[in-house]
Formats: structure tokens, sequence, C-alpha cells
């Protein structure tokens, strides 16, 4: 199998993906490269805040925090990650996380099965800021995700 190399701000085709309001998504170990069994993604939040609460119903996701301060939510628990501080989300646990430093934010996230998530972050991508809620939680819905509260609130 050939090796996958990318730059620091390099993305696998497709990407970086624009999300949920100036947040980047960027391919970095492709679902394909791994037979459908682990997709990673690098984050970057160049302001405070996150996605909604929301659960997958078939992955594991786990984060690294490279870059920046995080909370995180995992069902009832609160944790605060930063740079070299890592946490798993197991399958069917509601969990929401936000950037919540100054600067630039930056979190390697992993994603076991890779599912549908690349999908998903290109769907995402081609939704405006303003798409109505129930657009955006049926894009959730189709890719295996269930969005289960707000984001976190982020002073």
């Amino acid at each position: 199998m050939p090796r996958h190399t990318l730059p620091a701000d390099g993305s696998a085709p497709g990407g970086p993906y624009r999300v949920l309001g100036g947040m980047s998504v960027a391919v970095k170990v492709p679902a394909a490269r791994t037979e459908g069994q682990l997709l990673i993604v690098e984050n970057t939040n160049p302001r405070t805040g996150g996605p909604p609460r929301h659960l997958h119903h078939a992955q594991e996701e786990w984060f690294y925090a490279v870059e920046g301060a995080y909370v995180i939510e995992i069902g009832d628990e609160r944790y605060e990650l930063g740079p070299g501080d890592s946490l798993l989300a197991p399958r069917k646990m509601p969990h929401v996380w936000a950037h919540v430093g100054d600067g630039t934010g930056r979190l390697l996230i992993a994603f076991r099965p890779a599912g549908s998530m690349e999908a998903f972050f290109a769907g995402l991508a081609r939704l405006d800021g303003g798409s109505p809620r129930e657009e955006v939680q049926g894009l959730f819905r189709e890719h295996g995700m269930e969005v289960t509260g707000p984001p976190l609130l982020v002073e």
C-alpha cells in the first residue's frame, strides 16, 4: 500500500471542509486508507464554540488537543483539555465539545469505525450557517448520529 503523507496544512482530497461558522475540518487519514476502520481529521477553530451535543450510534470518537483550551462533556462528566490531552467518547454516549481558549484551537479527532463521517463533513460544509435546525439534525441522522442538545455555552 502506498504511503499517505500530507503537509501540516494539508487535507486528503475533498477537504478541508468549512463547517459550523468558521471551523475547518481537514481529513488527515481518509477512511478509504483503512478500509473504513478509521478516520482521522484535524479540526481548526479560529474562535470559541463547537458542535451541538450529539451521539454516534456506531462510532467511538477520540479527541486529542493540539492547540488551545477545550471543554468536553461526555454524558454527565465534564473535562478540560489542553495541548497533549486526549479523551475518548464511547459510541451511543451523548457528548459535546467547545474551544474555550483565546486564539485558534486545533483538535485531532479519530472516528472508529469511520462510517460515513467524511460524507457528513462534506454535507455540513454545503449547508450555510443559517440552515434550519431540522436540516442540520437530518444530516446528523443521515450519517448515524443524533443531536441530543445545544452546543456548550462559552463565556
